[in-house]
């Protein structure tokens, strides 16, 4: 009974340690961004996009860049006259990038600026995701609301939502990073808490497997988060004052994209 129960545990053991994962680093680039905030990455072109929040209190010097799957700035200022450019999307050739009250409609082919659509009431808009409708989601962390952006218009979609900054589609469902927090809006606006406890200004949320989820936040920290509310702390560089902000994935890789954003840099990390 005894070996019986010592092998049970040596199993249970194992397969906790198969359980975890680690991040691989794979490559950084040059110093040479401009306090990149969120990095998109676009599977049919095979590039990164990154915001550049720029100088945060003058307008227009927000910017994005295009960087190579290797880690090479293929072109830093592909799209300038941005004010603090945070968050990206990307749905039928029109890149969404969110600004302090407004959402830049970008047409990737041209790198033209096409469209602004103000969002009445906003002050820091943050993070955005695009449903598979071509619904604009985007998060506005100083008013705690998300707007949702439908034929152009803009409309607070959940308000109450302490701290909203990374927002993710998937499905019906919307998920929401708030002030440590991981939330689900289903389709009907009724909201569930998955996930507490995290630190440092939960930022990207990116979908890695049914349930599961990697979330940085800002001060430092990489989490691998499920549904059921447990996590583990992939990577904190914290104590190297080296912020995570909202990342990009591939899943067809595993890679996660990470923007540094005072290091002016973005880290490219293999999910193991």
């Amino acid at each position: 009974m005894k070996q019986l129960l010592f092998v049970a545990v040596l199993l249970l053991c194992g397969a906790c340690l198969k359980a975890q994962h680690a991040l691989e680093p794979v490559w950084q680039s040059d110093s040479v961004l401009h306090t990149p905030e969120s990095v998109l990455y676009d599977g049919k072109s095979k590039i990164l996009y990154v915001s550049n929040i720029g100088d945060f209190n003058k307008e227009k010097t927000g910017s994005i860049s295009k960087v190579g799957l290797d880690g090479k700035v293929i072109k830093n200022d592909w799209v300038t006259g941005l004010t603090a450019t945070k968050g990206l999307g990307l749905y039928n050739n029109m890149l969404y990038a969110a600004e302090n009250s407004s959402v830049a409609v970008i047409d990737v082919n041209s790198g033209a600026i096409v469209q602004r659509i103000p969002v009445e009431g906003a002050q820091l808009l943050n993070d955005i995701t695009i449903d598979s409708k071509g619904v604009v989601y985007v998060s506005d962390t100083r008013t705690n609301k998300v707007h949702k952006i439908e034929n152009g218009k803009a409309s607070v979609y959940l308000e109450n939502m302490k701290g909203a900054n990374g927002v993710l589609a998937v499905g019906t469902d919307l998920y929401i990073l708030t002030d440590g927090s991981l939330q689900k809006a289903d389709v009907n606006k009724n909201l569930t808490t998955l996930a507490t406890g995290m630190e440092g200004g939960t930022d990207g949320i990116e979908m890695v497997s049914p349930h599961e989820f990697i979330v940085t936040s800002w001060g430092g920290v990489i989490y691998y988060v499920k549904d059921d509310g447990s996590k583990q702390v992939l990577l904190d560089t914290r104590s190297k004052s080296i912020n995570s902000a909202d990342l990009g994935y591939d899943a067809a890789t595993k890679t996660l994209y990470i923007p540094t954003f005072a290091r002016n840099s973005v880290a490219a990390y293999k999910l193991k």
